[in-house]
């Protein structure tokens, strides 16, 4: 499918980090794009700077989904390309200490349910409500497709480290998800490819002290530094232009394989 000014695009968390640098790109390719996202401020400052739409979306919410997708498609028409990066990284280990008794606490359970909320099912809503509009429109390329979702893990899926079991948990299910996806979408001509990132420049990092930034940079075999959201985006580019890649996820990682911690 090639990226024209034809097509309309949402990308979800597209105010910040992986999807703003989406969003971005998409734009550049002259893609009508809306921006999801809960901070209204940044995404209205980088739809208007890309000429996109903000809309804003708590994609734990029903009605909130339903009430962006249905903004976006008011301003650019039914979208045909879907990425999804919205996402927390939350970290507590499974067992830890309480630092003023020393007890032994547990993890706690909403804090597990709300990677879960935000991070799995938050990505799922999106795609099937928006697969429903998709499924509408008329194939646009030679093999019958009509649109693609392009999904965030992170290499925590596979690589979990000490603390991460409700990201890993939550981006394993997205991940786990993307091949019975393709499947289940296969005859409506609608495809989808998961990307796993590794250690990218994201707000998640920029809070960082330069010590433990390089720390981190240094860890990946090559090369040895953080990831940019220009080329997260650029393979995002790559799977919407190859009709080919459907049902498949890709480590975007530089070769790192995350030690426990």
């Amino acid at each position: 499918m090639k990226l024209d000014s034809s097509l309309a695009a949402i990308v979800t968390g597209g105010a910040s980090g992986l999807g703003e640098g989406t969003a971005r790109m998409l734009a550049a390719q002259g893609v009508k794009v809306a921006l999801l996202d809960l901070n209204a401020e940044r995404g209205e400052a980088i739809a208007a700077e890309i000429g996109g739409v903000f809309c804003r979306c708590d994609v734990t919410s029903e009605d909130s989904v339903d009430a962006a997708l249905a903004q976006a498609r008011a301003a650019h028409g039914v979208a045909r390309i879907v990425v999804n990066c919205a996402g927390i990284a939350p970290g507590r280990r499974v067992v830890s200490k309480k630092r003023d008794t020393g007890e032994l606490v547990a993890h706690d359970t909403a804090s597990f349910e709300k990677a879960i909320a935000i991070n799995l099912t938050g990505t799922f809503r999106v795609v099937a409500k928006s697969a429903v509009a998709l499924a509408g429109l008329d194939p646009i390329t030679a093999d019958g497709g009509r649109g693609v979702f392009v999904c965030t893990a992170s290499v925590a899926a596979e690589d979990g480290q000490i603390g991460q079991a409700a990201y890993a948990a939550s981006k394993a299910g997205v991940a786990g998800m993307t091949l019975p996806i393709a499947r289940d979408l296969a005859q409506l001509g609608i495809r989808i490819v998961t990307i796993l990132p590794g250690l990218f420049e994201t707000p998640m990092f920029a809070g960082l002290p330069d010590e433990a930034r390089q720390s981190l940079a240094v860890s990946v075999p090559h090369p040895s530094r953080l990831g940019r959201p220009d080329e997260y985006a650029a393979l995002v580019k790559s799977i919407v232009e190859n009709d080919m890649l459907n049902g498949a996820t890709i480590r975007l990682d530089g070769a790192i394989r995350l030690a426990p911690k």
